[in-house]
Order: C-alpha cells, then structure tokens, then sequence
C-alpha cells in the first residue's frame, strides 16, 4: 500500500523487522481483548507515512472546508514516518495502547489483521453502518477490502486503485509503436525502444515492490486469477517451473537493461519523475499515479501524451487482460474506540473525501462521489471508465503474504532484475519465508 511521495504506496520493507523486545511487548498487550486508550481523543489524530500527502492533503482541506465543525470539536492532527518505519511504529504504538484515532494499516494485510484480532482496531462495516454512512461506499471497494483482509472490512478505501502499464505516447507514435496486447508485443517494443536509445521502463527498485508486481501480472496472466491464492492455500509453490517462469521473464528485463542503470537504488520519486519527464517510455503503476500526471509543474510530458493498457496477455495463458490488479493503497484504518465526536469526522469523511480528493488531486477513492466532477485529463476518465467496467479483479504479489515473506520479496526485487539473485534463488528465498510464520 498505499499503496502513497506523492503517491507511493508500499516502499522497500528492509530493516522493518523489529527488535526482540518491541515484539514481545507487541505480543503481550495484544493478549488481552482491550483495543487502545478507552480514554476520549483531544485530536482526530492521524498516522500516515511521508511518501503519502494524497490522503493527508484532502484531509486537510476537509478540516478546513466541509468538515470544519467536526475539526473544530476534534482538531485534525497528522503525523507522519518514513513507511519503512511504519510497521514497527505501528507495533510499538499497539503495545502502548497509544495507537492514534486514524492510521496507515501496516504493509503488509497479515499485520493489520493481527491487530484487527488482537481488538485493536474497529469493524468498519459495523461502524460504518452504526453512522448509516456505509452505502456511502463503493462496492467494488468493500469487496477488494475483504479480499485482502479474509472477509472483513479492517480498513477505508482512502484510495481505490486499479493497475497498469502507463506509457508515453509520444513516444510510441515517434518510434512505430502501437498499444501492445500479448507479453510478446510488450516485450519486442521494448527491444525496439532500447535500439532507439529509449528507457523502456521506469521502476523503484529500492521500494522492490514495482517490480514484484510485473512478477504477479505475469502470472495473473498465465496462470490464471487463482495463481497466488493457490500459494496461499499450499496448492503449489513459488518454486513450481511455472511461477519461477514469471520471475525470470521479469529478471530477463533487467538483464536486457529495460529498466536503465542502478534500478536498485531508484526510489519512487526519482522512478516517476524518469517517467513524467519522459526519459522513459513506460511505467507499471496504480491508478494514483494520476494524482502526479495532473501535476502540471512535475510532468513535463503533458498528461495528453499519456495512455494506460492493461498488463498483457501471456500466450496460451489463463488469464484475461480485463482483470486488473486492485488495491485500496495504503490502507487507512480507525482504532477500536469511535467516541462520538471521531464518529463525526468518519461521517463528514465519508460522504465528502471522494469529491474533494477526485476534485483537488485527481485521486480515486473507494468512496463514492457525491457531486460531479470533471476529470482531470483524457487518461484519468479512461482509468476511471476501467473502474466501472472492471468485473473481476485479483490483487498483488506479496497481499496473501505474510510480513516476514513480504520484506523479503520487496528487499530481494533488485537483485532478481539486477542479475546478483537468480529466479530459482528468489523464489526460494521467498517461499522459505511463507514457510516460516
């Protein structure tokens, strides 16, 4: 998560393992059936992360504008840490039952799910329906949510993301290239646009997971929507010759020097920035990448010379190109206690952030809109039309994972594409963790 910079959502995991004693008093307060302080906020506190200001933004236009009475009884007040810290503030923060009002969920589900069993945090359907704002929510973002957190409603969707490939069409159009279908296509414009001294991608390495997610579309695509899930079930393994097949086909990329020099060390800002600027061609992203393509100062490009495709079709694979990965970002959650005056920041947030953020920042979010709004640009309304179509979506690499194999898959992306850690090694190295917990 969110997936958020300006808008990345799930950066690298390494060095989030915490220590001995954070976890052991993790464990202890979460053997009790208490949820955080019982005590009444004075603010409506937030913990959010500083690669994300989409969600901390509108929110505080909302302070200020159709919520101000809400954030006059309970003042918003944001604080942010780097999200490779988020996990281990998150546990620390659960062990003190000091958790905030509001806070990013941890990166990976298993950890939000952890606390939401521990009593930590809130029901939101419940809660939600308690304030008869529920329908207040998409659909389709209640149904990803539970996907992601095994049938319950653990965290808002702030953001509601479908994901992509985008591309320059400049570019294309200057080097004879049209939208590719099949990983074949995709594949062959790439050699063609290295040939023309083109970046054909651009991708954080150092976050890991822009790249571990071309790994799940590959096998989305050849396997089929059950690919991951049959992981997570012990129906098969990331070792099996077809899953190492995915990670080599992304390895291969990198061999062929498709993602420029020293992807590794590439962060979020820097991998859109090669794109937006159009020193590459391409960019596996989520959808709250538009929130940057209207940003008329960083993309140079011009947002009318961006399209969006679906990942590609796999030849002779299972899948089908109209079902598009979904997440709900980063997601944001609410502490176990909702007094009455965090049950009306919930209520104004809902029937206001879908409007106010679409409006502002051109971010889509799982809440509905209630008055219209113009899209930013031609590539926002073709994502948004997506949404609305979509029928079938599958989620991410690591969102079955646990925490553990979803540090290790997201630390160990650049070596694959880099070439020091070879797909069988990956692999391995990534099913010995979902092994271990």
């Amino acid at each position: 998560m969110n997936t958020d910079s300006s808008a990345a959502r799930r950066a690298r995991l390494a060095g989030l393992t915490a220590s001995t004693a954070v976890l052991a008093l993790f464990t202890a307060a979460c053997g009790g059936t208490g949820g955080g302080s019982t005590s009444a906020p004075k603010n409506f506190s937030y913990l959010t992360v500083n690669e994300n200001a989409t969600v901390k933004t509108a929110l505080g236009t909302l302070s200020k504008g159709a919520c101000a009475d809400e954030n006059k009884a309970l003042p918003l007040k944001v604080e942010s840490v780097p999200q490779t810290g988020l996990d281990q503030k998150l546990q620390l923060l659960a062990g003190q039952n000091a958790l905030p009002v509001q806070f990013a969920a941890g990166n990976a589900p298993a950890l939000t799910d952890k606390l939401y069993k521990s009593g930590k945090i809130a029901d939101l359907e419940k809660e939600l329906d308690k304030l008869g704002v529920l329908d207040q929510i998409q659909p389709g973002a209640i149904s990803t949510i539970k996907a992601l957190y095994g049938g319950k409603m653990e965290v808002l969707p702030y953001e509601y993301n479908i994901e992509g490939i985008f591309y320059n069409k400049k570019i294309f159009a200057k080097d004879g290239i049209t939208e590719p279908g099949t990983w074949a296509e995709l594949t062959a414009a790439a050699a063609k646009l290295e040939t023309k001294g083109v970046q054909p991608f651009s991708a954080s390495g150092q976050q890991g997971w822009p790249l571990t997610r071309l790994i799940s579309g590959y096998l989305y695509r050849s396997l089929g929507p059950d690919a991951l899930q049959a992981v997570k079930d012990g129906k098969a393994k990331l070792t099996d010759p077809p899953y190492v097949k995915a990670a080599q086909e992304i390895a291969d990329l990198g061999k062929k020097g498709y993602f420029g020099k020293g992807v590794g060390s590439i962060d979020y800002d820097t991998a859109i920035n090669q794109f937006l600027t159009g020193k590459a061609a391409m960019f596996y992203m989520g959808s709250w990448a538009l929130t940057n393509i209207a940003d008329k100062k960083a993309n140079t490009v011009g947002a009318d010379n961006i399209g969006f495709m679906p990942f590609p079709a796999v030849s002779g694979g299972k899948g089908s190109i109209d079902q598009y990965p979904s997440n709900v970002g980063l997601g944001i959650t609410l502490g176990k206690n909702i007094d009455a005056k965090t049950g009306d920041w919930v209520t104004c947030i809902a029937k206001n952030y879908g409007s106010t953020a679409l409006k502002d920042q051109g971010s889509i979010s799982g809440f509905k809109t209630n008055s219209e709004v113009k899209d930013a640009n031609a590539v926002a309304g073709k994502v948004r039309r997506t949404i609305s179509d979509s029928q079938q979506n599958v989620l991410w690499f690591e969102a079955l994972f646990s925490t553990k194999a979803t540090t290790v898959s997201q630390t160990n992306a650049a070596s694959l594409v880099n070439g020091t850690m070879s797909p069988q090694q990956f692999m391995q190295t990534v099913q010995d963790a979902l092994k271990s917990e």
